[in-house]
């Protein structure tokens, strides 16, 4: 590069005839103080500006995004690890008055169930935080030799004309897939009337397309294990996927359909032949829009603890789209982060038992024990003890609005969605975060 400079010098010029003549004693000590200058200028770039170029890269890559001046949360300080029982159950029903304002500006997808109503209002109230929704309703059953699309009496018509005129968020019902495995996807007929079926169901009822849920199913019945079978069940997937891009969406005639399909954390250190890793999210990134990612559930009753350790998360995206610079890294934005807005409450003496909560029986128990909060650090999660009526010593566990922003912010730092399961389940000034 330098000699380049150097040629664009005017015509005439003696500096190159300067640099080439035989040095004096002069020109040594120039050439020597010229070096000092050098070596100088070479500490200052590597020792002192290349770190602090690197510091600054990281802070703007890693650094929490602005506090939003409309954000009520951030506003009154209640994004915080030392928080009380007492401020959670004032201020848990307040959100900001600016419900369309996105602050996490990935794609978001949040799950609503039948049983849980409250979800269907707040999917109304809170719609521009989600560019995706969908509701719990079908399930692709065996019929016989048959197949039988079941959910259409779940299906609410007028709540969707009500979704659609107050936001932009597509509608997209989970679909279950029931069918015995080994009978339906290795019958040709079978595959090609499940996607008519749930394609026939879009076209009439006015959806953009659907999640589906499978890979547990046929996790559990074993058949990912043979190479054959997890072949074709790769091969269904895409077969979806396709056939619903190449119908128009409900809500623009431009879009098309979309396809959204359910995978789990792997249940170990090293993927298992039963789990989706990465050459399946490789194999199936042309035909499937969106990955939602199930990054909860990690504790039981039989094993009580956190909901979703923060670092068991990033260790699961760390899994499924390898380290930094591994071209999988640019099919991040495809996944759905999944975060839990339940909770649970385990038994951890006295017994064994508990299960999920959700954001009325947390505050319930909030009213009756007044806790005190306790925030563990590895997990990033709330916590707290109580003792039942019965002196049976409880565990409860459940999201908190730092423990849910430093999952956003773990989505932000791979390019990623999130997924919600599920809206109704968690306190209103949640979504003042999203």
């Amino acid at each position: 590069m330098a000699k380049r400079r150097d040629r664009r010098l005017a015509p005439g010029s003696n500096r190159s005839k300067e640099i080439v003549e035989p040095s004096t004693e002069q020109d040594q000590l120039g050439n020597s103080a010229s070096s000092d200058r050098r070596l100088i200028i070479i500490f200052v770039i590597f020792f002192i500006v290349s770190p602090a170029i690197s510091v600054l890269v990281y802070r703007i890559i890693y650094s929490p995004p602005p506090i939003p001046m409309d954000s009520f949360v951030f506003q009154g300080g209640l994004v915080k690890a030392d928080v009380n029982y007492q401020e959670i159950l004032t201020e848990n029903s307040k959100a900001s008055e600016n419900t369309s304002r996105r602050h996490f500006t990935n794609p978001a997808l949040a799950y609503i169930t039948p049983w849980n109503s409250k979800g269907y209002e707040l999917a109304k109230r809170f719609n521009s935080k989600f560019t995706h929704l969908s509701p719990i309703w079908y399930d692709l059953k065996s019929q016989g030799t048959s197949l039988i699309l079941e959910g259409r009496h779940n299906a609410d018509t007028g709540w969707i004309s009500e979704l659609r005129r107050s936001g932009d968020a597509l509608v997209l019902p989970r679909v279950v897939l029931e069918a015995f495995p080994a009978e339906f996807l290795t019958k040709k007929k079978q595959r090609n009337k499940a996607i008519n079926l749930i394609v026939t169901e879009c076209k009439d009822m006015g959806y953009d397309g659907i999640v589906l849920e499978s890979w547990s199913r046929w996790a559990a019945y074993g058949i990912l294990h043979d190479p054959t079978m997890r072949n074709l069940a790769l091969q269904f997937i895409k077969q979806l996927g396709h056939a619903l891009h190449s119908e128009s969406s409900a809500k623009n005639d431009k879009q098309r359909m979309q396809l959204v399909y359910v995978i789990g954390p792997p249940h170990s250190e090293k993927l298992q032949k039963h789990d989706f890793g990465l050459e399946d999210l490789r194999s199936l990134s042309n035909a499937v829009d969106g990955f939602s990612l199930m990054t909860y559930d990690f504790s039981s009753p039989q094993n009580p603890g956190p909901n979703a350790p923060l670092k068991w998360i990033h260790f699961t995206l760390q899994l499924l789209l390898g380290t930094t610079g591994n071209s999988a890294r640019s099919l991040a934005h495809k996944i759905f982060l999944g975060i839990n807005f339940y909770g649970n409450d385990f038994v951890i003496a006295g017994g064994m038992g508990g299960g999920a909560i959700i954001g009325r029986d947390y505050l319930s128990l909030l009213e009756k024990h007044k806790p005190v909060l306790q925030w563990e650090k590895n997990s990033a999660e709330h916590f707290f003890f109580y003792s039942d009526d019965n002196s049976i010593k409880h565990a409860v566990f459940y999201p908190s609005l730092l423990s849910i922003s430093m999952r956003l912010k773990e989505a932000r730092a791979w390019g990623c969605g999130i997924s919600v399961w599920e809206i109704g389940q968690g306190l209103d000034y949640f979504y003042d975060l999203l």
